[in-house]
């Protein structure tokens, strides 16, 4: 599965408000052995919300945590984009939500309030333990909840419990080499595609070095590929260390 978080709201972006999304569903997947695939930040623009759902829905094995704009106001686009992108039918009144709307604000439940409750046909609710202002997902892989996050948290830490609590383990090990990340891309060349090649220079007053980590479910192939690096590492006399 590879995990996408999209994040929607002016706010962060200009500043006025501090994104903390990124850093809870980070956490939250790791939990299960998961992590982010992609992330984004963007405006409160329907085009732009429109591109992002789209390369998501292009990519087979997605999974979606989109944050902000399922309310009433004018700028609360991400109800009528996720209708549009994901089903290509119109919303439709969801009668169990719009029941939970009219209980909480009464006769203040319109004429604004209760348009929460169009949703893209066949949308399944999320439960909101603040208020009961559900979220909503589609096909148990696109999830849509509030930008407040301590009502979408909630609501993504189940849901990740719920549907997503296992994952193929996997097998990583990593080493800082004291030389320059140029004099191992030979060997980087030579890594399996299936394993996932992280190499990160550092650059500080003692000299150059390089953090090479490698990460993938075969145990032996990991250590397979490993030891290209160090036995390369030993015969050219170069320090590192496992970290």
């Amino acid at each position: 599965m590879n995990f996408y978080a999209c994040i929607i709201g002016s706010e962060i972006l200009n500043g006025r408000r501090e994104d903390k999304h990124f850093e809870f569903l980070k956490n939250e997947l790791q939990k299960y052995g998961h992590e982010l695939f992609a992330s984004f930040i963007i405006k409160d623009d329907e085009e732009l919300i429109k591109k992002i759902y789209r390369l998501v829905k292009d990519d087979s094995q997605s999974v979606m945590f989109s944050f902000g704009g399922i309310g009433a106001t004018p700028d609360d686009l991400t109800r009528a984009i996720a209708a549009e992108v994901f089903t290509s039918k119109p919303l439709q009144r969801h009668e169990k939500f719009e029941q939970d709307i009219i209980e909480r604000f009464g006769k203040d439940a319109y004429p604004h309030r209760v348009h929460m409750a169009d949703l893209p046909q066949n949308a399944e609710l999320l439960f909101n333990p603040i208020n009961n202002m559900s979220g909503f997902s589609l096909q148990n892989r696109y999830f849509f909840t509030p930008g407040f996050p301590q009502m979408s948290h909630p609501m993504i830490s189940s849901v990740i419990e719920r549907l997503f609590s296992t994952s193929q383990q996997k097998y990583r090990i990593t080493l800082l080499a004291k030389t320059s990340e140029n004099t191992l891309i030979d060997l980087m060349k030579k890594v399996p595609s299936e394993l996932e090649l992280s190499s990160l220079p550092i650059l500080n007053a003692e000299g150059a070095s390089v953090e090479i980590s490698l990460c993938g479910v075969d145990k032996m192939v990991v250590d397979k590929s490993f030891k290209l690096f160090t036995d390369f590492l030993q015969s050219s006399k170069i320090s590192y260390n496992l970290i």
